[in-house]
């Protein structure tokens, strides 16, 4: 795939136009999707702060897992951009309203030949970064914030605790397959750790 729209060049990584409003869009609509699943009416103040929430965590873990790649694809001289699969967007939207949510809001498309190796280094990229997301969220669970920080963290530590052990299936086209393929050691020290980040997590009390 080889992207014509107009370049952006932030540092040393490129975007476009057509990227950001996909991923504008895609992280408006799979946050609208949590919240609606999460709510009680979508006319309910309810539904405004599960919405402020939902972006935060899962909107914020979904993008920047893809942008992982985008960012390691690129530092590898490899044409990197996101894009939304709106009409999977619809459908979790529409999903939503029965309390199922079904999440494929879009993918890193990568332009040229990229190795073994390299392709397990990008897709390790992704749940890396739901790792590393998971620890920051969770030291907002324990700085004593207000209530809402409090929330935040405690539902960003699960949601990108469990994005990063769920992405490693290793079939399919889900990042664990390249990785297990690239690199076993690799693989299991993620799926390790997300396992015991999602076993804390278990321990760690609601906030109420």
């Amino acid at each position: 795939m080889n992207f014509n729209s107009r370049q952006i060049m932030l540092g040393r990584i490129s975007t476009s136009e057509e990227e950001l409003k996909d991923i504008i869009k895609a992280w408006i609509a799979i946050s609208i999707a949590f919240a609606i699943a999460l709510s009680t009416s979508i006319f309910s103040s309810d539904f405004y702060l599960k919405f402020i929430i939902a972006a935060l965590t899962v909107g914020i873990g979904f993008l920047l897992h893809e942008l992982g790649h985008k960012i390691v694809a690129q530092m590898y001289g490899r044409s990197a951009e996101f894009r939304s699969f709106d009409n999977m967007l619809v459908l979790a939207i529409a999903m939503s309203f029965f309390g199922i949510i079904f999440a494929a809001p879009g993918a890193v498309m990568i332009f040229g030949h990229i190795d073994r190796s390299k392709a397990g280094k990008i897709s390790a990229a992704g749940p890396a970064v739901n790792l590393a997301l998971a620890l920051v969220f969770l030291s907002f669970v324990f700085m004593q914030p207000s209530k809402l920080f409090r929330v935040i963290g405690y539902q960003g530590f699960f949601i990108n605790s469990w994005l990063a052990l769920f992405n490693m299936f290793p079939f399919w086209l889900f990042d664990g397959r390249k990785i297990f393929r690239w690199n076993k050691a690799v693989y299991f020290s993620i799926v390790a750790a997300a396992l015991v980040f999602m076993l804390l997590h278990s321990f760690i009390p609601q906030p109420v």
